[in-house]
């Protein structure tokens, strides 16, 4: 079948990397629509793309060497957060491998990750492969095939293309050994839930610290932050550990998840306030809750290996009151063992797989609709303002994929408009949903590519990566292996403005870029302060708030750049004192709110029980 010209971009910024490898080499390109003649050559970055072409371009030719490809057998760099990476494919570094003294689990090869995906070897979430600038693409090239209802040409993109390490798909935990759960059905209690975690409030009373019964904040110096407590865990877990969802902060209420329980803490001192039990392990939660603190918690429909994540729980996050549950109907198919994801948009929680799709009510749980059976078929969603969805989409051929992103109405599941991408391209990520930024993956090429679209649905503009590198954190694999669509650290947007850290390197500061949103191109860059490194955490008050990662002698900060640029003015400086406590905390997921910032361990493992309880699991601090 003959594919029409496409409204989107061709080339990328590099490759998608594998949860299995090191950072993304490379600048993302957009997953480019095939025209029906092969476009001329993208030539290098910055040239105009009337200009002659100097390098290979995308669709199937072979990207220059330069932008972003790895060179095999050489050393990688070390780690984020100041710790040294692990040796990765082909010689690199992987990024941000823990520390000895730090937790193993995910982030190491084999090992799960978040809602029961896979999670890379370089800690963290396993990040969205770091890109670098590709050329310009020719203003006659294929690119995304966008509609909102006749395929449009495509205005002239920029290609960001490069090639990087292989990367391959690993499968899930097969190791873990099936925990019998409670055959009681979720409860809530006010109080003290049981089991509870030890708290450290930072005064001497505790075990929080290094030493153990030591003053958090004895070491404190003028101008910095308090902590205001620290956390043990204190829940006993199967022996591979159990990963952490969350944290999230809402009102004076700071809420996690782990393994068979939801629970809530004060804010100001870490004092536990309630506690939700389900039945068998948690597997997926929404990137954020509701916007009045209600969220929907997928577990186990048992305690078997390979158990499907089909039973949900509602919980309102404020009062810790669990409400509605069900179970989803089962995945059936080829591809039925895909988890599945949650999201929520407005009174819309919706669970989708690679096989079937659903929305339900948050308020009462009924079903509001079933995702599209014909078509192009939805198989995850990204919530909050919108309802975004990625499609599979009919190809005609059994040997090419045909993918895209759709606005959907999330009372009806019905879409608005759709955005296809060129034939193979897959959507990775929804880096925000409004404006809508999209990362897209091309694997056979190993290519990689960020877009944002108009609000109908028509391409805005492509991100020019230019040179730099850039490593988005993110959990899971594929969409296709139960990861979520959001969740992303590293990245911001503001209505203009696409916002995104370059990758670390330890003892090296990297910048924060900002990106012209109606054309892809760099406007600036903040630089992170000393030696230290930063990364986007969401917009603030019309500020990029950031997270300045610790070192091995300065503490963590949250800090904020201008719209506009600037140096980024720190709103909290954590502790020197407990540097070390900071960066030990392995994969960490953030939340601010209240003027209180709090850092939770992403994954809680140890290798023997008393080892286990002594795991510090979440910390926060204010002024």
């Amino acid at each position: 079948m003959t594919q029409p010209p496409s409204n989107q971009p061709p080339g990328g910024f590099g490759a998608p990397q594998d949860p299995n490898q090191g950072p993304h080499q490379g600048t993302p390109p957009v997953p480019p629509q095939a025209p029906q003649t092969p476009p001329p050559p993208a030539g290098p970055p910055g040239v105009p793309p009337s200009a002659p072409p100097a390098a290979p371009g995308p669709y199937g030719q072979q990207p220059q060497p330069g932008y972003g490809y790895p060179q095999q057998g050489q050393p990688g760099q070390p780690g984020p957060y100041g710790q040294p990476g692990q040796p990765g494919p082909y010689g690199q570094q992987p990024y941000g491998y823990p520390q000895q003294g730090q937790q193993p689990g995910y982030g190491q090869p084999g090992q799960p990750g978040p809602y029961g995906q896979q999670q890379n070897p370089y800690g963290g979430y396993p990040t969205q492969p770091a890109y670098q600038g590709a050329p310009t693409p020719p203003s006659s090239g294929g690119g995304l095939k966008g509609r909102t209802g006749l395929v449009a040409a495509i205005a002239a993109g920029a290609v960001l293309v490069a090639a990087v390490t292989t990367w391959a798909v690993v499968g899930g935990d097969d190791d873990k050994d099936p925990v019998a759960g409670p055959t009681a059905t979720a409860s809530s209690s006010s109080g003290a839930p049981a089991p509870t975690e030890s708290v450290d409030k930072g005064d001497g009373s505790g075990d929080g610290s290094k030493g153990g019964g030591d003053d958090l904040n004895a070491g404190r110096q003028a101008g910095e932050a308090k902590v205001n407590w620290l956390l043990q865990n204190d829940v006993d877990l199967p022996r591979n550990g159990a990963d952490v969802l969350g944290p999230w902060i809402v009102g004076d209420t700071v809420v996690k998840a782990m393994y068979k329980g939801v629970s809530g803490y004060n804010l100001s001192d870490g004092a536990p306030k309630w506690h939700v039990d389900v039945p068998f392990e948690l597997c997926a939660a929404p990137a954020e809750p509701s916007a009045n603190g209600v969220m929907v918690f997928a577990y186990a429909e048992s305690a078997k290996d390979g158990a499907k994540c089909t039973s949900l729980q509602q919980i309102d996050l404020k009062t810790g009151k669990a409400g509605w549950k069900k179970a989803v109907p089962k995945p059936k198919g080829l591809f039925a063992f895909s988890d599945n994801t949650l999201s929520i948009s407005g009174n819309t929680v919706t669970v989708s797989g690679t096989s079937s799709s659903y929305g339900f009510s948050l308020t009462d749980g009924k079903q509001l609709f079933t995702g599209a059976t014909t078509g192009c078929k939805p198989f995850g969603y990204a919530g909050g303002s919108k309802l975004i969805a990625a499609v599979d989409c009919p190809s005609g051929s059994t040997t090419k994929k045909i993918q895209g992103v759709s606005q959907v109405d999330p009372n009806t599941g019905k879409p608005k408009w759709t955005f296809k991408l060129e034939a193979d391209w897959e959507v990775d990520r929804v880096y925000s949903v409004d404006p809508l930024v999209v990362s897209a993956t091309q694997r056979e090429q190993k290519k990689w590519t960020i877009f944002a679209l108009n609000a109908n649905g028509s391409l805005r503009s492509q991100i020019q990566g230019g040179k730099d590198k850039f490593a988005p954190s993110c959990g899971g694999g594929f969409v296709i292996f139960g990861k979520n669509l959001q969740g992303c650290t590293g990245v911001a947007a503001d209505a203009n403005t696409f916002y995104m850290a370059t990758e670390t390197s330890y003892g090296t500061p990297n910048e924060v870029v900002a990106f012209d949103l109606k054309n892809g191109k760099a406007k600036w860059r903040s630089k992170a302060p000393g030696e230290q490194s930063m990364i986007p955490l969401r917009m603030e008050g019309g500020q990029v708030l950031v997270y300045v990662d610790p070192s091995y002698d300065k503490g963590g900060a949250v800090a904020t750049i201008a719209p506009t640029g600037g140096a980024p003015k720190t709103v909290l400086q954590h502790p020197a004192s407990t540097a070390q406590v900071e960066n030990n905390f392995y994969s960490p997921g953030y939340a601010y709110g209240a003027g209180t910032f709090v850092v939770a361990s992403g994954r809680v493992s140890a290798s023997n029980d008393k080892e286990e309880k002594l795991v510090k699991t979440m910390m926060a601090f204010s002024k």
